[in-house]
């Protein structure tokens, strides 16, 4: 029997459980709180003196023995088992447990016992130890039975209370502690497959982030940094240790064109914590750590759900950018310098086209005229290649008007009609549809969608999406309809053409991207009209978008911020007021002297009295002979008056003298300094030669000589 014992622990049939410390310190608890229980009964019925008498829960010495090496075994093993003894000192402190309580029911009735509970609740603890545990005591209960039966007392209600107290619970204890055991193993096989498996993705992963030449930084849903890669390092200029754990806005110093701090309605990574959806820009720069600014492209994408965070993807964008604004430079420069000669040839051959200027025969017209349409192409293609080259650079004019959506898109249109009629094709513009087109006859209201966008912005866009549905739509009809709600206004463009293809759409609105496919390569292009179209609604704070589907026709919708009516209205009076100001370049400007004497001097038609002028300047008196003030502007009084008085007069308005100082009136004197036939005239002269002009005055005191001072 102890052979096949030891061959089923080693063949790990029901082996025992790993014991950390913990339930260690557990079962020694338990072995000695049900080791001073017993011991607590047997001091109890010592000292109460109740030894003489008959009593079901008096313990034996013997049982009070083993309870107390119980005990002292329970403690021992609970302090000081070393770790690789933690299994042998619980099952030492158990097996003494269990000899306790076997010799305290034998000596108190056997199965009719009191203490029957308590092999119960040692039994349970069996199973932690595998066979050392669970077979001991199941021989030990058959041991029992086979003595009851040999004495004759082993009756059917005494085997059904040897199964219900003794193997019951062996079974319980096996159930509890070696399923959970099986569980365990596996739950802990599983944890272990799953950690390394994620260790392995973790290097890996570490390894690319490492390997990306952007920056990297991960942002829980607080805006703090996780996680830095080396690239970021290098960018910004810190630490990982320095950066990890603190708030973006002092590791990322964003900024935008006009070095000014981002705000949270600028700021990617702001909205991209607040939205949980992706943001790219292309238009930030950013202070590195030592004070030098970059340009960079920033990418927030969203991590899971929101609140879990975002990844913050960012380059040095500045030798690109230098490299496009070079590239721009060029383009523009070129564009510009050849214009002049096109424009040049363009005017020579409508020359050649007038009878008035020339004759020529018709074949020869056939050639020029094809030559003509040439070069008015290649014009339009210089232009649009000016105009790309300052949306990028930055250089678009926008001047802002209040406009009528509906009326403008419509005049665009019905500029574009003939060549939608010259290739069969049927035009409609549903807001106001010609009489052929609405069938009804019926009138419509239209609701007023205003815009404050630029014209010439809005015309480009508008024309540049009609003739593509023009020029894309063999035949089929095409569509320009115009809706909106109490924020926006939607253009749309709808063809039956050739349509787009779904994976070309994500590009379409890229500088020089054409769809590239047997169906376009017959009608040509340049793929700058709808970039250019992009742009220019960005210009204009909108967007554009296609809805497309391959062979069955395109949709391009424009959408721009709408005003209300009493916005247009209030827009329109103040263009009103503008354009009036400037027809009347005069400024309506309140004069620096407004309510002092020199105002009345220089807007006299008469030379100013003597009290006037003494109010200004009473010492040294002013030789205004010379002074010819015929309308003369207030500056150019204030300057003749300067420089005779050799002073500078006080631009403040002069208080009225007090009635002590004033004078006795006199009747009034009309003194002439110059005589009528020199009247208005001009200064100039009279400083060239002023003696010619120099007379008394009529009561016969002299003019001062002018103060050269």
């Amino acid at each position: 029997m102890l052979k096949y014992y030891t061959e089923l622990n080693r063949g790990h049939t029901i082996k025992p459980l790993t014991l950390t410390r913990f339930w260690h310190r557990r079962i020694c608890e338990a072995v000695m709180l049900v080791a001073l229980t017993i011991l607590g009964l047997y001091f109890w019925a010592y000292f109460a003196n109740t030894g003489h008498t008959e009593s079901a829960f008096l313990v034996s010495n013997i049982s009070a023995i083993t309870a107390g090496l119980a005990f002292v075994a329970g403690l021992v093993s609970y302090f000081w088992a070393p770790k690789k003894f933690l299994l042998r000192g619980s099952l030492t402190a158990f097996v003494i447990l269990c000899a306790t309580s076997a010799t305290l029911i034998l000596s108190t009735g056997g199965i009719s016992s009191p203490f029957i509970a308590l092999w119960m609740i040692v039994s349970v603890f069996a199973g932690i130890f595998g066979l050392y545990g669970l077979l001991p005591l199941l021989l030990a209960i058959v041991s029992y039975m086979i003595l009851e039966y040999t004495g004759g007392s082993l009756t059917r209600e005494a085997v059904l209370t040897i199964i219900l107290t003794g193997i019951l619970p062996l079974a319980v204890s096996y159930l509890i502690w070696h399923t959970k055991a099986k569980t365990d193993t596996t739950s802990n096989k599983a944890y272990n497959e799953l950690a390394s498996e994620l260790s392995q993705v973790s290097g890996k992963s570490e390894v690319l982030i490492n390997a990306i030449a952007d920056g990297v930084i991960s942002l829980n849903s607080q805006g703090v940094i996780q996680l830095i890669n080396p690239a970021a390092q290098q960018i910004i200029g810190w630490g990982k240790q320095d950066a990890i754990s603190l708030d973006y806005k002092s590791v990322l110093k964003l900024i935008d064109k006009s070095s000014n701090e981002l705000t949270p309605a600028n700021d990617p990574i702001a909205l991209g914590l607040a939205t949980n959806k992706e943001v790219t820009v292309n238009d930030l720069s950013l202070v590195t750590n030592s004070g030098k600014k970059i340009l960079v492209s920033v990418i927030v994408s969203p991590v899971g759900q929101l609140g879990s965070g975002v990844i913050v993807v960012f380059r040095d964008i500045t030798k690109e950018k230098g490299e496009e604004r070079q590239q721009a430079e060029f383009i523009s420069t070129a564009a510009h310098e050849m214009r002049t000669p096109v424009a040049a040839i363009e005017g020579y051959l409508g020359l050649t086209l007038n009878p008035a200027t020339a004759n020529i025969d018709e074949k020869a017209r056939s050639y020029v005229l094809k030559a003509h349409e040439s070069v008015q192409h290649l014009g339009h293609l210089f232009q649009d290649l000016l105009d790309v080259s300052k949306a990028d650079d930055g250089r678009l004019i926008n001047d802002p008007k209040v406009t009528d959506v509906v009326a403008f898109t419509h005049d665009v249109a019905q500029g574009l009609r003939p060549k939608a009629e010259e290739k069969g094709l049927h035009f409609l513009f549903k807001p106001l549809p010609d009489d052929d087109d609405d069938k009804a006859g019926e009138r419509r209201l239209n609701p007023v969608f205003y815009v404050n966008v630029d014209n010439d912005h809005l015309r480009e866009v508008i024309a540049n999406l009609i003739e593509n549905a023009i020029k894309y739509t063999p035949k089929g009809d095409v569509t320009i309809d115009v809706s909106g709600d109490a924020e926006h206004v939607t253009i749309s463009v709808a063809d039956s053409g050739i349509g787009i293809p779904r994976e070309d759409q994500g590009h379409l609105f890229q500088k020089f991207y054409r769809v590239d496919n047997s169906d376009t390569r017959e009608i040509g292009g340049t793929g700058l009209g709808l970039y250019l179209c992009r742009r220019l609604t960005e210009a204009m704070n909108g967007r554009i978008w296609v809805e497309s589907e391959y062979k069955q026709g395109s949709t391009f919708n424009v959408e721009l911020p709408r005003i209300d009516h009493e916005e247009a209205t209030r827009l329109i009076e103040a263009a009103s007021i503008e354009e009036e100001h400037e027809a009347d370049p005069t400024p309506a400007v309140t004069p620096l002297y407004a309510g002092t004497a020199i105002e009345e001097l220089a807007i006299a038609p008469t030379i100013p009295s003597p009290e006037s002028v003494m109010a200004v300047a009473p010492e040294p008196p002013i030789d205004t002979s010379e002074i010819a003030y015929t309308n003369s502007p207030v500056e150019t009084v204030v300057q003749q008056l300067q420089s005779m008085n050799g002073s500078v007069i006080q631009q403040q308005p002069v208080a009225p003298p007090t009635p002590a100082i004033v004078p006795t009136p006199q009747p009034p004197v009309q003194p002439t300094y110059l005589s009528p036939e020199h009247t208005n005239v001009p200064l100039t002269s009279i400083e060239q030669n002023p003696a010619e002009y120099r007379r008394t005055r009529t009561d016969g005191v002299p003019i001062p000589p002018r103060n050269q001072n």
